[in-house]
């Protein structure tokens, strides 16, 4: 590879990280951030996707995850990034998937990363606001919640599918 090829690719890696490291510390400051930060600090991974090799997008996606951790004070949203920001790195094998299958393991997917999260965020850390809110919340509203979750899943995976068609048309020009 070009050296300087390699010095574009480094740099344009770094400069998202931060970008995306700000924007989770953005996250949470503000209360719907614990939700919208996770899925905008993992967009950039659209374009390091086509500009990057998969193994340096996923080097991306750790460190990220590792400053998430240590630099964010909302650790609920930090989390949700490291369980949930992979998700632009496997959505072009699922999307290679049949129609209905490749949905369904979209949804498996984020269900049970949403669990393990949840599980280990309560169980684990036992971060009491959450412990809380899970006492005081009902199974309905869990049920919900969790409806939400998926249809905004399900949202953010079409968002994605139109950035990277968008960029991709911006990039052969």
């Amino acid at each position: 590879m070009h050296e300087n090829k390699k010095n574009v690719q480094i740099a344009l890696g770094g400069v998202f990280a931060a970008l995306a490291a700000v924007i989770l510390l953005v996250g949470g400051i503000i209360p719907v951030g614990t939700y919208v930060a996770p899925m905008l600090a993992a967009l950039p991974l659209v374009i390091l996707l086509a500009e990057l090799p998969k193994a340096l997008c996923f080097g991306w996606y750790c460190i990220v995850s590792l400053l998430g951790v240590l630099l964010c004070p909302d650790k609920e949203t930090a989390f949700v990034f490291v369980f949930l920001g992979w998700y632009p790195l496997a959505k072009p094998a699922l999307d290679r998937l049949p129609k209905l299958p490749g949905l369904l393991c979209k949804l498996l997917l984020f269900d049970a990363a949403t669990a393990a999260l949840y599980a280990l965020l309560i169980l684990v850390f036992q971060l009491e606001a959450l412990v809380r809110e899970a006492q005081e919340t009902g199974l309905v509203m869990l049920l919900a919640i969790l409806f939400m979750g998926n249809l905004s899943f399900l949202l953010f995976d079409i968002l994605l599918a139109r950035l990277t068609g968008l960029y991709r048309i911006k990039h052969k020009k």
